[in-house]
């Protein structure tokens, strides 16, 4: 199974139309355009029924302490962990891709609605949801794809993992209000094959 991309290059910086939040010289960071990238696919196995997609920043602070701060830096040594951007499911196997913005092309306040998208998908919650959970103006759900958004003084550059689950299910047997960790663990032993792209993002241009 294949995995490619219009709007990213494997191992290359994601451009910022596809972003939250894109460097802004005055206020450090502002609203990006929060479209979804293309993505395609080709040579799914034999038997697949249904595909999962899933994207995730593998570099997230796993403290908030120097997060944002003024005057601080987030330190390249600091252990990290995963924050989610996009979870869907129940894609069909007739489907050859994603268009880029099809499933988001803005940065919604509160979070888009969910889970069900267009065309039987089905988008999960993303880790905005945590992220904003105590903010008056953006509190919510945050259904389907949010773009990257790492600190604005973050030393190191982050790094979005796109990737394709071909499944032998129908429907991905998760329901209600669900996430990555519910998927994952939902698709294990069913998963025929899996491909990925790692596109890279930054907010600090020191970052390295």
């Amino acid at each position: 199974m294949k995995l490619h991309s219009d709007s990213i290059t494997d191992g290359r910086p994601i451009p910022s139309e596809f972003a939250f939040c894109v460097p802004d010289p005055e206020s450090h960071v502002r609203l990006g355009a929060n479209r979804n990238p293309h993505l395609a696919w080709s040579d799914l196995p034999a038997g697949t029924q249904s595909l999962v997609f899933i994207c995730h920043d593998s570099d997230v602070p796993s403290r908030p302490d120097d997060v944002n701060q003024e005057g601080r830096e987030v330190p390249a040594d600091l252990p990290r962990v995963d924050f989610t951007h996009w979870v869907l499911v129940d894609l069909k196997p007739d489907r050859d891709g994603i268009a880029a913005g099809e499933f988001c092309s803005e940065v919604t306040a509160r979070g888009k609605p969910g889970p069900e998208g267009r065309d039987g998908t089905r988008h999960g919650i993303n880790s905005y949801t945590d992220w904003f959970a105590g903010d008056d103006q953006m509190a919510g759900d945050y259904y389907g794809y949010d773009g990257p958004c790492p600190p604005w003084n973050d030393s190191i550059v982050h790094h979005y993992h796109f990737t394709l689950y071909a499944l032998d299910l129908p429907r991905c047997p998760v329901e209600g209000r669900f996430g990555r960790e519910q998927v994952l663990s939902a698709i294990q032993g069913h998963i025929l094959a899996q491909a990925s792209i790692v596109g890279t993002y930054k907010t600090n241009p020191n970052a390295k």
